[in-house]
């Protein structure tokens, strides 16, 4: 086994399908919520497909015998979508891809779950179906609009589920059940088959026990070419911080306060502009935009709509285009000025929510409490930003705390170390009992169908064949480095790697490559380059190589360390 960077997950080691869906059903019953679902696979299901599951073997499905849930926004055929509503019920025929994926990569899906209706709300009230107990105090609401989502997680039902954040609902939930709310950039999961709140910010969200556990799930349900990975963590990153004074509890603040402790450098940031932003989804065009999605049933039979819901709805008939300039403009602005600041920062920390109202408070209030819960994730979607919110312990009054770590689209590799980072330092052993199962490998393990392949030059995230590299499903694992016996050479478009002991260490990154494609990366491959042994600080890996007979007059670059740092300095 390649140590550090590859380890590979054996069969034994993982659960049987039939363990997992016992767990997931007896961990159902004790917990006895059914508000959390609004569709329910019987156990005679569950069991036959884990009967079928164990039978059949992982044959390197990651995801072989692990139980998750659905919000009941997203479509699975077989069952309804109601987004919570009853009157606009349907079944779908087809499956939305990135449940598809899952359930392809062994999963077992246990049902779909309550939201806030058509996913307005981050309360987790809205709902006919009830409202899901909060796992820490049933006093108080559970977040949302991916209530059933969130709590499923929260109460050890599943493993994981998918939710949909909009303003903020794949990430209140992760933060009052005490779980990571893994909100990527709007895109790289599709949306496709799901009932749209804001069709042009919705995202797919995942929630997870924890952060390599999430990026794990949303590799798999994105698009193949997403590149979802995990960068090395600098040795000194830089982090965004805000001054909230006013805008939280006490508790909030202090855990926050902890957590900006945690970074070696810190920036404060002015989060007016961003504050503004987020009001704007609820007083600007976007409110139209919910309306336009539902307003046949609105105009039809608004008394089968929720009553809160349908308050939110009809405010959409107030929007003016003047209203829908002025917010355009002042996007564009804060955009821009987001884009210089994610140039002097690695990412940027926020409380999750400012506070967890009661459910008392939001009956007595439907609206303020949940404008209130939106404060520091409003304005994420609409400034295009990715997201992913992590533990930060339980205050003094047993309720937990969340914070979020934020930047650019596509950041997400940046953002993953960070998160995790603090998700261990402020939560230690995550503070939740974890269900007998082990879902998938890790993000830098190997699966049993894959070879460790090292990549030097053009073939790396971001530069000009990786998107070959990503159409034969390789991933990737991590950065690496070879042991001091290599020299490197400029061949042009790309860079020879040359075995010398008299060489030095080079960069480059570890990705995994499903065995049978290795013959088609080796026909795309043209003299004096080739496959071969490469021999790295962690291990062994199979790696592109140079003929020396085909260096004449290729410069030698060996001093910039890698191919990456020669590019930057030419």
């Amino acid at each position: 086994m390649t140590s550090g960077a590859a380890a590979r997950v054996n069969a034994s080691d993982m659960p049987n399908p039939r363990e997992a869906v016992e767990a997931a059903i007896g961990a159902n019953r004790r917990h006895d919520d059914p508000s959390i679902w609004i569709s329910l696979r019987t156990d005679t299901d569950l069991r036959e497909e884990a009967a079928r599951l164990a039978a059949e073997g992982p044959r390197g499905r990651p995801l072989w015998g692990s139980v998750f849930a659905v919000k009941d926004n997203i479509d699975v055929a077989g069952l309804p979508t109601t987004a919570s509503c009853p009157a606009y019920a349907y079944r779908p025929e087809k499956t939305a891809p990135c449940v598809a994926r899952l359930v392809a990569a062994g999963a077992i899906l246990m049902g779909k779950t309550n939201l806030d209706q058509f996913a307005t709300g981050l309360v987790g009230t809205r709902s006919p179906y009830g409202v899901p107990r909060n796992v820490f105090s049933p006093a108080h609401v559970p977040g949302g609009s991916s209530s059933g989502s969130g709590v499923a997680v929260a109460a050890g039902i599943v493993r994981f589920a998918l939710g949909t954040d909009t303003a903020g609902s794949g990430r209140v939930p992760a933060a009052f059940g005490q779980i990571v709310g893994f909100k990527p950039t709007q895109g790289i999961i599709p949306t496709d088959c799901i009932v749209p709140a804001c069709r042009s910010l919705d995202v797919v969200s995942v929630f997870a026990p924890s952060v390599d556990e999430a990026l794990v799930l949303a590799r798999i349900a994105a698009d193949p070419e997403a590149c979802l990975m995990r960068a090395a963590l600098p040795p000194v990153w830089r982090l965004g911080v805000a001054d909230i004074a006013g805008l939280c509890t006490d508790a909030v603040a202090d855990a926050y306060a902890r957590a900006c402790a945690l970074a070696p450098a810190k920036q404060e940031v002015d989060i007016a502009p961003l504050l503004e932003i987020g009001r704007l989804l609820y007083e600007g065009p976007w409110v139209a935009e919910r309306t336009e999605a539902f307003r046949a049933l609105l105009e039809s039979a608004p008394d089968l709509i929720h009553p809160t819901t349908r308050a939110i709805l009809r405010e959409g008939y107030k929007r003016s285009v003047l209203d829908a300039f002025r917010a355009f403009h002042l996007l564009a602005e804060v955009r821009a000025h987001l884009v210089q600041l994610f140039t002097e920062i690695d990412a940027f920390l926020l409380p999750t929510t400012p506070f967890c109202p009661t459910l008392a408070e939001d009956e007595a209030d439907p609206f303020g409490p949940n404008a209130r819960l939106g404060t520091f994730t409003n304005f994420v979607n609409l400034c295009g930003l990715a997201a992913i919110a992590v533990p930060a312990g339980i205050g003094a009054d047993g309720l937990p705390i969340g914070v979020t770590v934020i930047g650019p689209a596509r950041s997400e590799p940046r953002l993953v170390p960070i998160a995790d980072l603090l998700h261990r330092q402020l939560c230690g052993s995550f503070g939740m009992a974890r269900m007998p199962l082990a879902p998938s490998a890790p993000p830098d393990a190997l699966a049993s169908e894959e070879v460790t392949l090292f990549c030097v030059g053009a073939h790396m995230a971001g530069l000009a064949c990786n998107s070959g590299l990503l159409r034969l499903g390789a991933r990737f694992l991590a950065d690496a480095r070879t042991k001091p016996r290599y020299r490197l050479f400029d061949l042009g478009a790309r860079p020879g790697l040359l075995r010398d002991d008299g060489g030095a260490a080079i960069a480059g990154e570890l990705w995994a490559l499903p065995k049978a494609a290795l013959g088609t990366l080796l026909a795309t491959l043209a003299p004096p380059l080739g496959l071969g042994t490469v021999q790295l600080e962690s291990g062994l890996a199979i790696g592109f190589l140079v003929e020396s007979a085909g260096l004449r007059n290729a410069p030698e670059i060996t001093r910039f360390g890698g191919w990456r740092a020669y590019l930057a300095g030419k």
